[in-house]
This record gives C-alpha cells, structure tokens and sequence, in this order.
C-alpha cells in the first residue's frame, strides 16, 4: 500500500517538473496583455471621478445644507431630550463630531478631485478655443490679402465709372463734331 502511494507521488513529481520544462507559450504581438492580478483593488478612474463630480455638485447645494441641518438638529435634540437609556450620544456629543469629522475628511478630498477634473476639462476647453482663434485669425489674413489682391486687380480693370466717363468724352467729341465739322477735321490733322 505504502508502495503504491510513494509510486503516485513520483508520478505526480514527474508530471509537475515535466509541466515546468515545458516552454511557455509565446503571446502574440498583436493582441494586449492581460492584466497581472495586483495587491491593492483596481477601479476605474474615470467612473471614481464622474461619480465624485456628482458627489461634490450634491454638497455645493442648499439641499445638502439642509438635510445637514435637520440631521444635526434632530441628533442633538434626540440626545438632549430623549430617556437616558435611548441615548446614543451624550452632551459632548463626541459621536456627532467624529461623524461631521468623517463626513469632512471625505468631502474634501471629493470636491478637490471634482475641481481637478474640472480644471483638466478647461484646459482642454482653452487650448481647443485657442486653436480655433488661431485658425480663424489666420484665415482673416488670408481673406485681406485675397481682397487687396482683387482690389489691386481691379484698379488695372476698367470699372463701370471709367467706362461711363469714357463714353462720354466721345459723345461730347462726336457733337462737337457734328457742330463744327471743318475745325475738327483741322485738329484730327
């Protein structure tokens, strides 16, 4: 019997430093990694963040400063009034800090991570408009040169002005003409 158990446990021995020799598969170059497993919890930052956000919206309210309120006032009423054995906080009301301290040592560090974040979505929002302004200052400048370029052009193009008054020196020429036909004949001379 002993012999037989001392057979497996060579055979399983065996099988483990067999599964140790052979070579590890090789992961494709194309495909991510997995993950290792870590000591401490994984999260996602982006939902922690969103979800602090709204922590901190909720805290910069009159609603929470209410709710606050009611909640301190019924405590110390509760304590104060209530039958000495239902009481779970005496008048130092020691309880009541330690929970006000809790619930502020918590808040801070939510509403810095909710200013960080909106601070992060400014500079994004920054850049983007400073990008756009560029874009737009530089295509102004380039419509003012395309509009002196035409304006330039135009002052070598005869214009409708010019063309009128042209037109008019002839009709003028062309009745002094018909007036006095000998002396602008003299003069075409």
């Amino acid at each position: 019997m002993r012999e037989r158990e001392r057979q497996k446990e060579r055979e399983r021995q065996k099988e483990r430093s067999a599964a140790a020799v052979q070579p590890v598969q090789r992961v494709r170059l194309d495909q991510p990694q997995f993950k290792r497993r870590g000591w401490l919890p994984e999260y996602d930052p982006e939902a922690f963040g969103r979800t602090s956000e709204k922590i901190a919206r909720f805290l910069g309210t009159g609603r929470f400063i209410v709710w606050m309120t009611v909640l301190i006032v019924v405590w110390v009423v509760w304590n104060t009034t209530a039958p000495p054995h239902v009481r779970f906080d005496q008048y130092p009301f020691i309880f009541l800090t330690l929970v006000l301290s809790l619930q502020a040592s918590y808040a801070a560090p939510l509403i810095l991570l909710a200013q960080n974040r909106q601070d992060d979505r400014d500079r994004v929002n920054l850049e983007q408009d400073r990008e756009q302004n560029e874009r737009s200052i530089a295509d102004t400048e380039y419509l003012t040169r395309e509009i002196a370029a035409l304006r330039m052009g135009l002052g070598e193009v005869a214009t409708r002005d010019w063309i009128r008054s042209e037109f008019q020196e002839l009709i003028k020429e062309m009745e002094q003409r018909r007036v006095f036909p000998a002396e602008s004949e003299e003069r075409d001379r």
